[in-house]
């Protein structure tokens, strides 16, 4: 089975293309019934529609590239080509929904990044306004919008207008990494700090070396390896955070998987690894149940999947392909 994919080895979303790209071919070495065919797409989206027809030319399952633009652009390129596109890396709402038919997403959309965090703050004694600082761009937007729908449901007071600068307050900053470490920074020298800071870029081990006082802030993850209920260590992140909030049921019943993953990946994998590495696995199973690469078949095996991989849970909307049964992960440093 060749598995192609466009990837951002270099340019702004290189951090994480890297990554991918090198537990991709981990995956690889544990399935030696797959190819892999890598291109980069420069984190461009014109260098990506001018690469990714060639890799879907010569490939049997094609997985998303990485970024929520970047797999905007390549949703009508899958489209016209009459292939699935497996979404990995692409949480925007909108994109998740736009391709019905052509696109099906592993991840988790942005509207949900935040609801664990609003879950954790609405149990909090006193409540405490919620201040939400979001970046550029519609990933931030869907964040910010999801985030203030989840705080109505659960009865958490949500501040408008600037920055707060006294009195008790808590942060959520949904942005790109770098304004989400700008900002916690900022928040941090306020003359009256939050008393909870939560920021999308702190569910990546990254953040630890590159926000200068990450201790205590809160961050929210696709996928986070932890300790096991008997007390096992997973792997050396259960050093860099201190606590993990979820249920890593569907994590365990992963099995040997994980670990074997693990074990060949060239380093400890971020969430944008990992959820690329089941996308593959979802998407190869699904071939194999329909007995088929062609798009109908293919999309009708995975409307139809309800499952789990060392990612978490895997359940989409049949009219949409839209992900609707994994969830975030709410980490604390």
């Amino acid at each position: 089975m060749r598995v192609g994919v466009c990837l951002s080895l270099s340019g702004r979303y290189a951090r994480f293309g890297r990554q991918t790209a090198a537990a991709l071919a981990a995956w690889r070495r544990l399935e030696s019934s797959v190819d892999l065919i890598v291109e980069d797409d420069q984190s461009d989206p014109r260098t990506l529609e001018a690469v990714m027809p060639g890799v879907l030319g010569g490939c049997d399952i094609m997985l998303g590239p990485y970024a929520t633009d970047l797999v905007r652009a390549a949703g009508p390129i899958a489209a016209d080509a009459e292939r699935v596109l497996w979404n990995h890396g692409g949480s925007g709402d909108d994109v998740q929904a736009a391709f019905p038919g052509y696109l099906v997403s592993v991840l988790s959309p942005a509207s949900e990044y935040a609801r664990p965090y609003l879950e954790w703050l609405a149990k909090a004694r006193p409540l405490a306004p919620l201040w939400i600082g979001a970046g550029k761009g519609s990933f931030a937007q869907h964040v910010k919008a999801g985030a203030e729908e989840a705080a109505r449901e659960l009865g958490v007071p949500v501040a408008h207008g600037d920055m707060p600068t006294d009195g008790e307050w808590d942060l959520l900053s949904a942005g790109g990494f770098d304004e989400d470490i700008a900002t916690v920074e900022r928040a941090g020298a306020a003359s009256r700090p939050p008393r909870h800071m939560c920021t999308t870029a702190a569910g990546v081990s990254a953040f630890g070396t590159a926000a200068p006082h990450p201790q205590g802030v809160f961050g929210v993850a696709q996928w986070a390896p932890n300790r096991r209920p008997d007390g096992d260590v997973l792997g050396p992140r259960e050093a860099d955070f201190l606590s993990v909030y979820a249920d890593l049921s569907d994590f365990l019943a992963a099995g040997v998987v994980v670990p074997g993953f693990l074990a060949r990946a060239a380093e400890y994998p971020d969430y944008p690894a990992v959820q690329a590495v089941a996308a593959g696995i979802l998407a190869v199973h699904c071939a194999h149940q329909a007995a088929s690469t062609a798009r109908q078949d293919v999309w009708e095996a995975a409307v139809s999947l309800d499952t789990a991989t060392l990612f978490g849970r895997f359940r989409v909307d049949p009219r949409t392909g839209a992900q609707i049964g994994h969830r975030m992960t709410l980490v604390r440093w």
